[in-house]
């Protein structure tokens, strides 16, 4: 009688661990492989936990550097008059003043125009450990400030996650409209941009049919959404997934596993897309990553 009373409480334990593993080891792996990869994106130079400034440019010269006199303040690390941009219409000059080292790559600058980060190879500038580059958002001209020394970067540890579910990677039927739609994107900002979608994903979770609009990114599909988890498990202000465009069956998968924060979740210095009012999921999405509390 003892002999299968253990044995007994040995198979509910056995049970009981197998109710916990939603997926199995190789896919979990794979997302876990995933969420080391993104943590190495965001502790890395061009990461977005090392941002320490966002300066808009006004019309004609804007003078920079640590001192309180000038138009853009830098941190007291930096030197005190470093130089001026010059916004003139959509271009932006920089100027370094006489005895400060600025460079770009390996060369010295003294004057130049500056590349924003829509083109295809925006110019960045850098001074010890800080670099800095214009940023456009609608036709607003801004200096993002890194600096790769950073301390967030070296505190910074993991991004709490959900536990790893294949319920909630789901195959996704996209839907094309009869023609191109043009969708208003909100951003932390304040502004609206205007995109283009071509066609929706149709989806089925829980016994219920949803659908988000994908926007195409290259070879991708990106998708803003929000879902009831916002603000109190995650992130107030939805969370980003891409998915493989659709194959010839016209099918593709939606991972929610690899959802992920935007950038303003970690700082106050990105200037974050928020989800389009068509991409509010009424639902909660238990995947993916948490809310990161430390901003």
């Amino acid at each position: 009688m003892r002999h299968l009373l253990l044995l007994l409480i040995i198979s509910m334990i056995l049970l009981a661990g197998c109710e916990k593993q939603s997926a199995n080891p190789e896919y979990v792996n794979s997302i876990r492989q995933w969420h080391k990869k993104r943590i190495e994106r965001l502790k890395s130079e061009t990461g977005w936990l090392n941002l320490i400034g966002l300066y808009w440019l006004n019309k004609g010269q804007n003078t920079f550097g640590s001192a309180k006199d000038n138009a853009l303040i830098f941190p007291p690390d930096a030197p005190t008059h470093i130089g001026t941009f010059t916004l003139n219409d959509s271009s932006v000059t920089v100027t370094i003043n006489p005895g400060v080292e600025v460079f770009s790559d390996s060369t010295k600058v003294s004057t130049m125009e500056l590349k924003d980060d829509l083109s295809d190879d925006p110019t960045v500038l850098r001074n010890r450990s800080l670099r800095w580059f214009i940023i456009n958002r609608n036709g607003k001209k801004g200096v993002r400030l890194r600096d790769i020394n950073s301390p967030l970067v070296k505190e910074f540890k993991d991004i709490e996650t959900y536990p790893i579910d294949e319920k909630w990677k789901v195959v996704a039927k996209f839907e094309p409209y009869p023609s191109p739609r043009i969708i208003q994107i909100p951003n932390i900002i304040g502004s609206v941009e205007n995109d283009t979608v071509n066609g929706r994903l149709v989806f089925n979770l829980e016994g219920k049919t949803y659908t988000l609009d994908p926007v195409t990114e290259g070879n991708e599909f990106f998708l803003i959404f929000a879902d009831e988890t916002n603000g109190e498990e995650t992130y107030g202000a939805g969370r980003f997934l891409y998915t493989e465009k659709p194959d010839s069956t016209g099918k593709t998968i939606i991972d929610f596993n690899k959802a992920y924060n935007p950038p303003c979740a970690f700082t106050k210095f990105a200037t974050c897309p928020l989800p389009p009012k068509q991409n509010y999921l009424h639902l909660k999405i238990t995947a993916g990553e948490k809310k990161y509390n430390h901003l």
